[in-house]
């Protein structure tokens, strides 16, 4: 399943999940934001289970915004699973 998010509060301005049938994260795609930072959060969900990912990413705060590029992603999963 391929799952496409508008995030908000933050520098990224799309994020783009592929979720296998057992909610395995196959890729994420950020457009916009630090190209390094949201690589690497990418890189490191690859292969981990939507649910472990959320728990580890939601609440994570950017510079006082209440959000960050981890906890849209976080969002974006959970809209996704629902």
């Amino acid at each position: 399943m391929t799952y496409t998010f508008t995030p908000r509060g933050v520098c990224s301005r799309k994020i783009t999940i592929e979720l296998s049938d057992d909610n395995i994260i196959e890729s994420v795609q950020f457009t916009g934001g630090c190209n390094g930072n949201t690589s690497g959060i990418s890189a490191l969900v690859r292969g981990m289970k939507a649910e472990e990912a959320i728990a580890r990413l939601e609440n994570i705060d950017c510079n006082g915004r209440g959000t960050s590029c981890p906890d849209q992603l976080a969002r974006a999963l959970k809209q996704a699973l629902a």
